[in-house]
């Protein structure tokens, strides 16, 4: 069993930038792909970022503006959002996928965090 703990969110206002932390437990962590999504009311939950061993995946919405990126001494991943936009506004969760494969659909990871709110104001 993995538990996930986001930190990290809050209130910035647009143009502004915030990193959120995804700490993991377990001594596995450096084999899992980790991921970031999001979701905003009324909207179904939306890929964000993916890491595992080999590389990274990152959403056109926020490519160039968001990196994803991991401590495996530290079993943490973190998630670096600059620019943002009150469309970036949503509860972010992080996610853990134990077959180490980036994945875009939420269904195939098999941890999830409580989720962090990020609030950009205009």
């Amino acid at each position: 069993q993995v538990q996930l703990v986001e930190s990290g969110g809050g209130l910035v206002q647009a143009g502004g930038s915030l990193r959120l932390s995804c700490a993991a437990s377990g001594r596995t962590f450096s084999r899992y792909a980790m991921g970031w999504f999001r979701q905003a009311p009324g909207k179904e939950r939306e890929f964000v970022a993916a890491i595992n061993w080999s590389g990274v995946v990152v959403a056109d919405s926020v490519k160039g503006r968001f990196t994803i990126s991991r401590d495996n001494a530290k079993n943490t991943v973190y998630l670096q959002m600059n620019s943002l936009k009150p469309e970036d506004t949503a509860v972010y969760y992080c996610a853990a996928d134990r077959r180490s494969k980036v994945t875009l659909t939420p269904g195939e990871y098999d941890y999830w965090g409580q989720g962090t709110q990020v609030t950009v104001s205009s």
